[in-house]
């Protein structure tokens, strides 16, 4: 089996090598951090993702995958080579390029002659036609190609969507590497959508503005429904139903998406708009809808207890989403920070929450389990949709707590039974 490079190693890069070498490929995943370099070839990742260390460790005990920090002896003799840097963005969600462009600069003397790079990353449309243009610039002699192929993973689902995709979409300028560039991927039992470089890369923006205007529009219904004593969660099921739309689209009521993913292809979008003198009604409204959902947590509870200044407050889950271990713009954060500012007490629990992360904040404090959050508390808040969570003890729990008050901030509970024991339960959307 051919080789591949793979060059970024975090979330994306690490699902990317792990996969390729189980699929057959012998891989090498390049990163410049010497440690994580070393973690890695010792069968250990460096974030929790479902079945991770496992697919790790069993590929480099096969021989099929390692990692090195050379980049020149990674990339001088693949074929192949995929750029997989989680491409960052700042508190604003703009992109930060960088690290993609410093790779390519670096690997642009030691390419193979006919070798194809594979950008995978979240780029803005155009990126890519910088990029080769760059690289020609710096090895003038030089035989490539560049391909986008928009990476489309689910954290704490990566692995399996990544070996069974609804699609592989591949964009490049020529018909010669889509066709080397499709029987690549021909490992993947996915159909294959062709396109050119520029329509790959707008694929990646018009997808997850869609999903983000989804979420957005949820969100506005499940606050009207919450207004006129509806329920949100059933409306959703009527419409998922429907063949127009599909069961797919993500308009269970709930907050709004947070970790800058999606709002970094809305804001490319709206960048783009501005340039070309176009006005982005629709996707400045879905920035609108999605500022203001998660404050309806804050509101709740201000229409229960009036201030909150005093309140002993219990959150569980502080990740970005179930199953992944990171906090960086996570809902929890952003409505704990809330909660704190308004004099509220918080006392905040995950199962896999980042430690190294957790101890950056001060502003809460982490307990050990679920149940030493509920301790004493006035109002328990579920934010992130951990399953463990629908298996609590929830008699226990509202012996443990001052006030039983729980605002179900994902809808993952079953409303009638908690009432039945004594809860106040407010779900979002659920008609109060």
């Amino acid at each position: 089996m051919e080789k591949v490079c793979v060059i970024g190693i975090w979330h994306l890069g690490c699902i990317y090598s792990a996969c390729l070498a189980d699929f057959g490929y012998q891989v090498t995943g390049v990163d410049d951090n010497p440690q994580r370099v070393a973690n890695l070839n010792n069968g250990m990742p460096p974030l929790f993702e479902p079945g991770l260390e496992e697919l790790v460790a069993a590929n480099i005990k096969a021989g099929r995958l390692s990692y090195t920090t050379d980049i020149e002896s990674a990339v001088c003799d693949c074929p192949y080579v995929m750029i997989a840097f989680d491409t960052p963005v700042d508190d604003n969600d703009e992109v930060d390029l960088s690290p993609v462009t410093d790779a390519c600069k670096n690997i642009a003397p030691y390419l193979k002659p006919a070798s194809i790079l594979i950008i995978c990353s979240q780029v803005p449309v155009g990126t890519c036609d910088t990029i080769k243009e760059m690289i020609k610039e710096l090895n003038p002699t030089l035989d490539f190609d560049v391909v986008y192929s928009p990476e489309n993973l689910r954290l704490g689902k990566a692995i399996a969507y990544y070996k069974n995709p609804d699609r592989i979409v591949i964009g490049a300028d020529n018909d010669d590497t889509l066709d080397r560039v499709q029987k690549f991927f021909s490992v993947i039992p996915a159909p294959v959508i062709r396109m050119g470089l520029r329509s790959a890369e707008m694929t990646k923006h018009a997808l997850n503005a869609f999903l983000a205007t989804s979420i957005s529009f949820g969100s506005e219904i499940a606050n009207i429904c919450d207004e006129v004593g509806a329920d949100a969660t059933k409306v959703a099921q009527a419409l998922r139903s429907e063949s127009r739309i599909g069961n797919g689209i993500p308009l269970l009521p709930g907050l709004g998406f947070a970790g800058g993913t999606l709002a970094r292809d809305l804001k490319i979008i709206r960048r783009i708009g501005r340039e070309n003198n176009y006005e982005t009604l629709l996707i400045d409204s879905v920035f609108t809808v999605n500022q203001r959902q998660n404050g309806v947590v804050i509101r709740k509870l201000e229409h229960i207890f009036g201030s909150l200044k005093g309140l002993n407050i219990g959150v569980l889950g502080i990740t970005y989403k179930p199953g992944t271990s990171t906090l960086r713009r996570s809902s929890s954060l952003e409505i704990i920070a809330e909660l704190v500012k308004r004099g509220a007490t918080v006392k905040a629990y995950d199962p896999k929450a980042d430690m190294n992360e957790v101890k950056q904040h001060i502003e809460f404090k982490f307990c050990d389990d679920a149940y030493a959050v509920t301790q004493n508390s006035d109002a328990l808040i579920i934010i992130t949709e951990w399953p463990e969570f629908k298996s609590l003890d929830y008699d226990k729990i509202k012996q443990l707590m001052k006030k039983p008050v729980l605002i179900d901030a994902r809808n993952i509970l079953d409303m009638e039974y908690l009432i039945s024991i004594g809860f106040s339960y407010y779900g979002i959307g659920r008609g109060k």
